[in-house]
């Protein structure tokens, strides 16, 4: 059994791979019909959030902005060591791999800068929307501060990384955001089950988080 610290380191670990793997597998375009063209990071990302949401209800604000600072170190490390990778000399034999490296894990400024602009704009935003409404909620409607806290920033995140990564590329963004906003919120509403269960407190559990609340 697991204790309370390790599950928090888990869950850490958790959220920083799922940032990583969303940056690898963003060059995938997925499908799901003629205008819901959408990248693989999409389903991956969502899982972010329900893990700022579980921390933040478990642990207080102060560990669920703490996970984000992490997640942005993360992906900054990981950017640095795709693009070390990418520059070290190929063998004359394997050029071949050098190209489907560059395809698949090569990054432009431009994607980068919105990548990491809407990923600090929305989890920071879903931390405070979550905290409002747990102020107000208190250990009542859990789903209300998930569901609701998760919608707000998954649109703002969409919106700020597509207008900074695709305006004047694309011929109609908005339909674009609109997509990709309700692929996102569909995987999202699916997380309600999954953020109960680790969730569930007892009564020791919850006078331990009370003080980290309130000094958040």
């Amino acid at each position: 059994m697991m204790s309370k610290d390790q599950k928090l380191i888990l869950l850490n670990v958790i959220f920083a791979s799922a940032l990583v793997v969303a940056n690898v597998i963003a060059g995938k375009l997925v499908m799901f019909s003629e205008n819901f063209i959408v990248p693989a990071a999409v389903v991956v990302y969502a899982v972010t959030f329900l893990i700022t949401d579980i921390i933040h209800e478990n642990y207080g604000k102060k560990q669920a902005k703490q996970t984000i600072i992490f997640g942005f170190i993360a992906q900054i490390f990981a950017s640095i060591m795709i693009l070390f990778g990418q520059l070290l000399p190929v063998a004359p034999f394997a050029q071949e791999s050098q190209t489907a490296y560059e395809t698949l894990l090569g990054q432009n400024a431009r994607f980068v800068l919105a990548s990491l602009a809407a990923y600090l704009t929305s989890q920071h935003i879903d931390v405070w929307i979550f905290s409002m409404l747990k102020k107000l909620t208190h250990t009542r409607l859990k789903w209300l501060r998930n569901n609701l806290s998760t919608a707000i920033s998954q649109l703002i995140d969409t919106t700020v990384f597509i207008t900074i990564a695709f305006i004047g590329n694309v011929p109609n963004i908005w339909m674009m955001i609109l997509s990709q906003y309700v692929i996102k919120l569909g995987i999202a509403t699916l997380d309600t089950p999954i953020f109960y269960w680790l969730t569930r407190k007892n009564k020791q559990t919850d006078s331990v988080n009370q003080p980290m609340e309130a000094t958040s």
